[in-house]
């Protein structure tokens, strides 16, 4: 299954530019910088496009994200590198995280075209383990998740047949180049430095080159929509969102004026203002579900999950408000806002503790 980002948007932010019209899925290249080309390809399912950079060097392209598996997509890459490129070969592949939209062709690519991959390391294990020769569905870990959760179990059921039949699975991978934190790739005239962020994925590589005020931030920095930020079965305790907001800090050390090159949606200008409207989000989803849980009294991550999205459409859309809901959840008991407790019949509730019911949050 593709991690798609969000189900919930924020409020259509005014105070960002979009200074260039996005090209057609068509194989169809705009040079945002020089030597930086845009293209778009587009998928099958609700969020229809992911974006791709393509970084000319002194002696061919970097390729910075794949799109996913399929035969429509192969094509329209063997068209972009045959055609668009002025005959320059590909020399390296850099996929940002593990989501098949961004990696799924990460095998096919390297073996096409000779290249090496670069990924972060936490990126490449994650796509070893959820690739289609490293594992079957539900694992143990993941029926205890949903069971823990409160969702019906006709309904987990839906999930778990979504992850078994999803087409987009790619095949496994079995080498890389590690990027780390604070690495610098010269490609060409220009150096971009390796910006980590954590949350939506377990090291996203961003890349950012200050002296050209560029910023190729993937899915960790999104203009108008908001990256999925999920507790999963395989860290059931963990705090994603607190990453997340760390790495907020991180982008939020780009210049002013930096133009952003997101993996969905236009080219934008307004990194800080962006910034503050994904902080000023997240604020109404913790405010939002703290009463939600007083008002219930006790609550599972399941009926939270029908509170913060009523209308959930499919499986697909389960699994990731389910993860969400529960990484809001995480982040109050963390904070000390809500306490939760497993309960006799295997499932966990929450409620709000005593002196939080009615006191103003300062998130």
């Amino acid at each position: 299954m593709t991690a798609a980002p969000p189900i919930v948007s924020p409020a259509q932010p005014a105070s960002l530019e979009y200074p260039f019209t996005a090209p057609p899925t068509d194989g169809s290249l705009v040079e945002v910088a020089p030597g930086v080309l845009w293209a778009r390809i587009g998928m099958p399912m609700a969020l229809s496009h992911i974006n791709v950079w393509l970084l000319r060097g002194d002696d061919g392209w970097t390729i910075v994200d794949t799109g996913l598996s399929t035969d429509e997509t192969r094509a329209l890459w063997e068209h972009i590198i045959a055609e668009r490129l002025d005959g320059a070969p590909v020399r390296a592949l850099v996929c940002t995280h593990f989501h098949y939209d961004h990696a799924g062709l990460a095998s096919w690519m390297t073996e096409r075209f000779g290249v090496p991959l670069y990924m972060s390391l936490g990126e490449f294990l994650m796509m070893r383990m959820l690739g289609s020769q490293t594992r079957s569905v539900p694992q143990p870990e993941e029926q205890h998740f949903y069971a823990r959760s409160g969702m019906p179990q006709d309904r987990v059921e839906r999930v778990f047949e979504a992850l078994r039949q999803d087409p987009f699975v790619p095949p496994r991978q079995d080498q890389f180049r590690r990027l780390r934190a604070g690495d610098v790739l010269t490609i060409g005239p220009r150096r971009w430095q390796v910006l980590i962020g954590e949350g939506h994925s377990p090291e996203h590589v961003c890349l950012y080159s200050a002296e050209d005020r560029l910023l190729i931030g993937g899915d960790q920095l999104l203009p108008r929509i908001t990256s999925n930020v999920m507790v999963t079965a395989f860290e059931p305790e963990g705090n994603p969102l607190a990453l997340w907001f760390e790495s907020l800090d991180r982008l939020e050390t780009c210049a002013e004026g930096t133009l952003v090159l997101p993996s969905h949606q236009n080219v934008f200008r307004g990194v800080h203002a962006r910034v503050g409207q994904l902080r000023e989000h997240h604020q109404q989803q913790f405010e939002q579900l703290r009463h939600l849980v007083a008002e219930r009294g006790r609550c599972t991550a399941f009926e939270a999950m029908l509170g913060l999205y009523p209308r959930l459409r499919g499986p697909e859309q389960d699994l990731l408000a389910l993860g969400e809901t529960v990484a809001h959840l995480s982040w109050l008991r963390q904070r000390g806002v809500l306490d939760c407790q497993l309960e006799a019949d295997g499932i966990i509730r929450y409620n709000v503790v005593q002196s939080a019911i009615d006191e103003e949050m300062h998130w």
